[in-house]
């Protein structure tokens, strides 16, 4: 069967190459008695491609159970899955047969696999490799013929590291992966998903679809979804129930998008050897955010220079070759900085010149020229209030008082 035809028989909306290759996967392994595991965000839809593995494969006509893990109670979740002898627990008034004892020759659909208690995972282990399991408080053996398919939103290899999930479990759960894309990662899906959604709603509650301006699918095709195909079938619903106008502006649209929780910015970036899965994004905020603090650094070090009035000569060469260094920190970037002050203001350098060494290597009357250049700034800023420039430059209000009589400033 064709990828288009799976579509049509299980209702998939879209046409996201992304999308396209997981139910092609799907649909080649189906055939086989691979476990697979399904990953994706919550709300992606991967609840639909066990169906799809069941139906195309030779178990079709056996049961197909979904389960999810999540939603079992630790105490019970062995006895759901591989039942229970009468007596083995405290209210185990009768024997019960589990999940896969009563699905022996079809499939069986184990949802957020990774919230599995470890001593759950044993025996789940021990099903796949071998196809035996025992039911609590028996000792006997059981066989059992089951396709297991898996899926979850969680990071598994995280959680290995963490000691929240068994290694082994998860290579064998994992012989076939699928991906199931993000909502955001199919931007050429989200409007034909809101209008299907719209029209089935309109359907349900006997009203007229709604009809988005073109502004309005902008807005929506760059939402960032992170609630993926269930957020934005809730939100298309509330918009369908609540809005008497059926035409949907940007305005409209904009009162039943919620602010996202978190933002695109990468995490800051740190060098600790353990990751070396590092985008370009996550390189280029590394470099801005080191710029701010070779900016941070070099106003400390003009501040230092203006505390220190009976610097050395040496003193001063040393603060001048860190103003360099800490300008050609910042110069790399290929950005001009602009911090509270401009940077050639310290250090003489100007942003179509060369680098000099003469330029950075001053003579203590360039470092007085420059304090006389910052109190004349920080004055102006402040209206002549000579306590708040004091506090701008880092220095209290009686050394800047001597300073202005020293240099005549008016």
């Amino acid at each position: 069967m064709e990828v288009q035809s799976i579509k049509q028989r299980f209702g998939i909306i879209g046409s996201s190459p992304l999308l396209d290759r997981a139910i092609d996967i799907a649909r080649q392994v189906a055939p086989t008695d691979l476990t697979v595991l399904i990953s994706g965000e919550s709300g992606v839809g991967k609840e639909v491609f066990p169906k799809i593995i069941h139906q195309l494969s030779a178990r079709k006509h056996g049961p197909y159970i979904a389960v999810n893990c999540g939603a079992i109670p630790e105490g019970t979740i062995d006895s759901e899955l591989f039942g229970h002898e009468k007596g083995s627990f405290t209210g185990a008034h009768e024997a019960r047969k589990g999940y896969f004892e009563v699905v022996n020759g079809g499939t069986i659909f184990l949802d957020e696999v990774a919230e599995l208690p470890l001593s759950t995972q044993v025996r789940l282990l021990r099903v796949l490799e071998s196809g035996e399991f025992m039911k609590v408080g028996s000792s006997k053996v059981l066989k059992t013929n089951v396709r297991v398919v898996a899926a979850t939103n969680v990071d598994i290899p995280q959680a290995i590291s963490q000691g929240k999930f068994r290694e082994d479990l998860y290579y064998r759960l994992n012989t076939v992966p699928i991906k199931v894309p993000r909502l955001k990662d199919r931007k050429e899906d989200i409007h034909l998903l809101f209008r299907k959604f719209a029209s089935d709603f309109a359907e349900k509650y006997r009203m007229p679809s709604l009809q988005l301006s073109p502004e309005a699918v902008k807005m929506l095709t760059n939402y960032r979804w992170q609630g993926n195909v269930r957020q934005l079938k809730n939100i298309t619903e509330q918009v369908s129930i609540i809005e008497q106008n059926r035409d949907i502006t940007p305005e409209t649209l904009s009162r039943y998008l919620p602010e996202p929780q978190s933002s695109d910015l990468p995490v800051l970036y740190r060098n600790d050897g353990k990751s070396t899965d590092i985008s370009e994004r996550d390189l280029l905020y590394k470099v801005l955010f080191d710029m701010k603090k070779d900016i941070h650094d070099l106003k400390q070090v003009v501040a230092t220079i203006m505390r220190n009035e009976e610097a050395s000569e040496e003193t001063q060469q040393q603060n001048s070759q860190m103003i360099k260094k800490l300008y050609q920190n910042i110069e790399t970037i290929g950005n001009k900085p602009t911090d509270d002050y401009e940077i050639h203001h310290y250090a003489n350098i100007h942003d179509d010149e060369p680098i000099q060494e003469s330029e950075v290597v001053e003579e203590s009357l360039s470092i007085q020229d420059k304090e006389i250049d910052l109190i004349k700034r920080a004055l102006q800023k402040h209206n002549g209030k000579r306590k708040n420039a004091a506090q701008e430059l880092g220095i209290s209000e009686r050394t800047l008082y001597r300073k202005i009589k020293e240099y005549d400033i008016n």
